[in-house]
């Protein structure tokens, strides 16, 4: 059994620790705020971004009008773009979501090259002997449509001269601060009658007229929605990291909490134990005392 000195050092050990974990929880909570309000605030904007854009494509031909557009007769190479987070403390949250894209990989059957945002999601493909062709990890705390871009462009540069015939999103979805879910979906091609579908009306469907024209729209419009569900899924991702960190620091405080309950009923056993040793040691000395003097 440890000595109370050792209990002791122990407790104090985990007493900072907590400190520790309080702080980041709390600013946690403060981020995810931010970030759910920001995730909040641009879904609407990519939804009426998809319902403009599958308006156009329909008007334009949609699949036959446009390389984005456009599905390969034969899929030979797959890209998926995996978003995760540049540090740690996030519980499961890393590895959930670069499991999720090595399993769906898996399941396709064909070969997989992997585009990372974030250190921890490029270390996990890289240990487990992934393609790695392109990493763009290192974006700021809050970041823009701009920082973005780069890992965008390479994406339809890859597809658009046919290094990659299907291109993928890996991140993880927010849906609230206690549940984030990993999902896989299609970034290229954006397939028009998937446009269509996923909007939803509730009156009669608007009509746009386009200047110059639906082909030319098409060639600034598409680049750029893909831009903003790369930008979407970024965010989302940084809410559900902000998320899992404040839950997983929540977590380790109250386990702090248990431990110091216990080491110090440990501590305190430990204590009474060598009280009453010393005590006995008293009286045993007191009594051999005794016994001497009665001998004399």
């Amino acid at each position: 059994m440890a000595t109370a000195r050792e209990i002791r050092r122990r407790i104090k050990s985990i007493k900072n620790i907590r400190q520790i974990t309080r702080a980041l929880e709390a600013v946690s909570a403060s981020k995810v705020r931010r970030a759910q309000d920001q995730v909040t605030s641009t879904r609407p904007y990519a939804a009426k971004a998809r319902e403009l854009l599958a308006s156009v494509a329909s008007l334009a031909g949609g699949e036959a009008r446009h390389p984005l557009l456009t599905s390969r007769p034969q899929v030979n190479t797959i890209y998926i773009l995996l978003i995760s987070s540049d540090r740690g403390l996030a519980g499961a949250f890393n590895s959930n979501v670069a499991r999720a894209a090595m399993e769906f990989a898996r399941e396709k059957g064909k070969p997989v090259c992997y585009v990372t945002i974030g250190k921890k999601g490029r270390d996990y493909i890289y240990r487990r002997g992934g393609k790695l062709v392109a990493d763009f990890s290192g974006l700021p705390p809050r970041p823009t449509l701009l920082d973005t871009t780069g890992a965008t462009r390479a994406l339809i540069d890859d597809f658009l001269t046919g290094k990659a015939d299907e291109v993928y999103l890996a991140y993880t979805e927010f849906r609230s601060r206690a549940v984030q879910k990993p999902v896989v979906k299609r970034l290229l091609p954006l397939v028009a009658s998937d446009l269509i579908s996923t909007v939803t009306h509730t009156g009669p469907r608007p009509v746009y007229d386009f200047e110059p024209g639906p082909t030319e729209i098409l060639d600034t419009l598409l680049p750029r929605l893909t831009e903003l569900q790369v930008y979407q899924a970024v965010l989302e991702s940084l809410a559900s990291e902000h998320a899992a960190r404040m839950s997983a620091m929540h977590n380790a405080t109250e386990s702090a909490s248990d431990l110091i309950t216990s080491y110090t009923l440990s501590y305190n056993k430990a204590r009474q134990q060598g009280i009453t040793s010393e005590l006995l040691d008293i009286s045993g000395g007191a009594e051999a005392l005794a016994q001497i003097m009665k001998g004399k």
